[in-house]
C-alpha cells in the first residue's frame, strides 16, 4: 500500500478551498447574525489557516458553521482543516455538506476523494480521484490525486491500473522525489506479484528460471543468477541471449571476487553466444573488451568491428575500437569511430579524451587542445552535478568504457 504524507502545501491548500471575507460579508448582510461576529471569526480563521495554525482555525470555522450553516465555503474550509489534522472521519461529512449546499464548489470533490482514500474507502474515493487526476489543471492537485490514486488502486488490488498511474506520474513529475519513491514501490510490488504468478502458474518452466536469473543479476546476486542461467541452458542449450547473460554474470563475479577463471569461463560463454547468433553485438563487444584489456589488440579490433557491423551506433564499441586503433598506431583510423561516438553522445568525456589522444599522436596540436578543453569541461560538469542515471534493468547492458588511469 502506498503510504502518503497527507499534509497539503500552502499553495494547494489555498487552491482547494479558498473562502474570501467578501463572500462572508455578503452572506452576513442577509443573516440574522451580527456581521461583526461573522467577520471576526472569518478573519481570524483565515489568518490561522494561512499560518498553518489548524487548531485555532478549527475553532473559528466551527463557530462560523454555527453562525452560517448554509454557507458551503465554511463547510469546505472546515473539511480541509480536518484533513490537515488527519481527522478524516470529520472531514468527510463536512466536505459532503459543502457539496450538498453548492455542488459546483471548486476542488471540494477532490479533497473529499482524498479524505475517503485516507480512510481506506477506496471504492468511494476512486471516481473523485480519477476525475481529479485526469481533469485537474492545477499541477499540485493533479499530483496529489495521482499519488492517492496509486494508493487506491493498490488497495483494491488493481495493480495494473496502479502501474498506469505511476507511469503517467513519472512522465509528469520526472524528478519529484516523493513521486519517484512511491512509484518505486508500485513498480516493485507489481514485478514481485507478476513473478509470484509466474512461479505459481509454471514453477518448473524455463521462463520462471530465466526471470529469476535476470532478477538475481539485477540485484547483484551473481551466485544465484549463475545457477538459474545454467538451469535455463540445461533445458535449452540454444536459447538466444542466455550464454551472453551467463557470461556477463560470470564476468561480474570475476571482478567482484578477483577470480580469473570466471573471466575465462565468461569469454567461453560469449563465444558460444556468437556461434548461436553472430549478430549479438553485446557478446562481440565483451570479447573485444576482454582482448583489449589483455593487450590482444588485433583480436579486439575484429570483435569490435563485428559488433559495429550489426550495431553502428554502439557508443562503447566505437570507443573501444578507437582505443584499439590508437594502441595499434593507427590514430587516423581511430577518428571516424570517435566522431561516431560523439555524434551518438555529445556529452561523452571519454570520446573527447580519445579524440585528444588521436589528434596528439597525429601531431594536430590545436585539435588536441580543443578536445582536451572539451574533455575537462565535461569532466568538471560531471563532478559538480553528479546524478545517478536511472535505468530499468535491461539484458543489453555491457561493460562500459572507462577513462585510462592517467586521465582520472
Amino acid at each position: 500500500m502506498v503510504d502518503l504524507g497527507v499534509k497539503i502545501s500552502r499553495a494547494l491548500l489555498v487552491a482547494l478551498c479558498g473562502l474570501s471575507p467578501s463572500v462572508l460579508a455578503q452572506s452576513s448582510s442577509t443573516s440574522n447574525t451580527a456581521p461583526s461576529a461573522t467577520e471576526r471569526y472569518a478573519d481570524h480563521g483565515q489568518q490561522a489557516l494561512a499560518q498553518g495554525n489548524y487548531e485555532e482555525a478549527e475553532k473559528d470555522f466551527e463557530k462560523l458553521r454555527e453562525l452560517q450553516p448554509a454557507m458551503a465555503e465554511v463547510h469546505a474550509n472546515l473539511g480541509l482543516i480536518y484533513f490537515q489534522e488527519r481527522k478524516f472521519e470529520q472531514a468527510v461529512p463536512a466536505l459532503r455538506q459543502a457539496l450538498k449546499l453548492k455542488p459546483g464548489l471548486p476542488k471540494t470533490g477532490t479533497l473529499l476523494a482524498m479524505s475517503l482514500a485516507e480512510l481506506g474507502r477506496y471504492s468511494e474515493a476512486l471516481p473523485g480521484l480519477e476525475r481529479g487526476f485526469r481533469q485537474s489543471a492545477d499541477p499540485a492537485a493533479k499530483r496529489m490525486c495521482g499519488l492517492q490514486l496509486e494508493r487506491a488502486y493498490t488497495g483494491l488490488q488493481r495493480d495494473s491500473k496502479a502501474v498506469e498511474v505511476a507511469l503517467e506520474l513519472d512522465r509528469l513529475y520526472p524528478k519529484d522525489p516523493e513521486v519517484l519513491y512511491h512509484n518505486s514501490k508500485v513498480f516493485g510490488s507489481f514485478a514481485f506479484l507478476t513473478m509470484q504468478k509466474l512461479a505459481a502458474a509454471a514453477p518448473g518452466s524455463i521462463w520462471r528460471h530465466q526471470a529469476a536469473a535476470e532478477a538475481y543479476e539485477s540485484q547483484g546476486s551473481n551466485e544465484l543468477a549463475i545457477v538459474e542461467y545454467r538451469q535455463v541452458l540445461s533445458v535449452d542449450a540454444n536459447r538466444p541471449g542466455i550464454h551472453y547473460r551467463l557470461g556477463r554474470t560470470l564476468l561480474a563475479r570475476s571482478r567482484q571476487n578477483h577470480t580469473p577463471e570466471d573471466g575465462l569461463e565468461a569469454a567461453k560463454e560469449f563465444e558460444l553466444e556468437l556461434q548461436l547468433d553472430p549478430s549479438n553485438a553485446n557478446a562481440a563487444y565483451e570479447l573485444g573488451e576482454i582482448d583489449r584489456s589483455a593487450g590482444k589488440f588485433e583480436d579486439a579490433q575484429k570483435f569490435f568491428e563485428q559488433s559495429l557491423h550489426y550495431y553502428a551506433d554502439f557508443e562503447d564499441a566505437n570507443l573501444g575500437l578507437a582505443a584499439v586503433l590508437i594502441s595499434l598506431g593507427k590514430p587516423a583510423d581511430a577518428l571516424p569511430p570517435i566522431q561516431k561516438a560523439i555524434q551518438v553522445n555529445p556529452e561523452s568525456e571519454i570520446a573527447f579524451y580519445r579524440l585528444s589522444q588521436a589528434q596528439g599522436t597525429l601531431g594536430n596540436t590545436s585539435e588536441q587542445e580543443a578536445a582536451l578543453v572539451k574533455f575537462r569541461q565535461l569532466r568538471s560538469e560531471k563532478s559538480n552535478h553528479q546524478e545517478a542515471e536511472t535505468r530499468i534493468f535491461a539484458p543489453g547492458e555491457v561493460t562500459p568504457q572507462e577513462l585510462e588511469p592517467a586521465a582520472k
